[in-house]
């Protein structure tokens, strides 16, 4: 059961990836409004080097509702690490980077080692780390600087919007107040598969903006999964460590 949470964590990254790399220099987008959110998006990325704290995780399917909490550290760019417990008691471990991906479970006592191309064949879609981090720190999913997208204003706040003919919708809407994502929506209309991210708010802690509440939908066929974020404690720029053996004994799960 346990695996469902660290699956769902990286399906939150379970988009499309036409280029991962971020990008240094210039501006796609033509429009000089859209080109100010822009920067101003990326002047408000949290600047940490490590962070670490507590999160309260409720998947949800058709099937059933079950929440967990989750410890995490991230060493960023580096290393994303999360343990989760039940009623106090350790139950599974999850360790990734940019190359690659390793959990295990007590209960089933089965544990994966694989990277993120292996994943990516397991959920029939690219995905990257720096994707990931991107979700779980409130900035947009793929970078705005690379690609040229529509932009509107509105109450809502700021829209950036590139509909293909063919391929992959691509939404995202920045907060007025803060410029840190307010949702972003990711569609496949030819799969019948769809991400859709919201924030419900900010929280600011030792100079950085960091989210308070993270819902992810996943949609595919018409069949949802839900799994809802809330960080309970974070703060940055201690010292950490991550530690992750699987133990003896434990059965390696393939995803082929």
């Amino acid at each position: 059961m346990l695996k469902k949470y660290f699956a769902l964590i990286l399906l939150g990254a379970f988009v499309v990836s036409c280029g991962s790399t971020r990008s240094k220099t210039g501006i796609a987008t033509k429009n000089a409004e859209a080109v100010s959110v822009i920067q101003k998006h990326y002047n408000e990325e949290a600047g940490f080097k490590t962070a670490s704290g507590k999160l309260r995780a409720v998947y949800q399917d058709e099937e059933k509702t079950q929440s967990v909490n989750l410890s995490f550290r991230m060493k960023k760019d580096e290393v994303i690490w999360m343990s989760a417990s039940i009623l106090g008691f350790p139950v599974a471990k999850a360790y990734i980077t940019p190359e690659s991906v390793s959990y295990y479970e007590k209960v089933s006592q089965t544990y994966f080692e694989g990277d993120f191309e292996l994943i990516s064949q397991f959920l029939g879609t690219p995905l990257d780390f720096q994707k990931l981090q991107n979700l779980l720190l409130g900035q947009a999913i793929y970078d705005l600087r690379i690609e040229e997208y529509e932009f509107t204003q509105s109450p809502r706040g700021f829209q950036f919007v590139q509909d293909p003919e063919a391929g992959m919708k691509k939404m995202f809407l920045l907060k007025p107040s803060n410029y840190k994502a307010e949702a972003q929506q990711l569609v496949q209309d030819a799969e019948n598969r769809s991400l859709t991210v919201t924030y419900s708010d900010y929280q600011k802690l030792q100079g950085f903006l960091f989210p308070d509440n993270i819902r992810i939908v996943a949609s595919e066929g018409g069949v949802s999964t839900n799994i809802e974020l809330t960080y309970r404690s974070v703060s940055f720029d201690e010292e950490v460590s991550f530690p992750f053996d699987i133990p003896g004994g434990y059965e390696q799960i393939s995803l082929k």
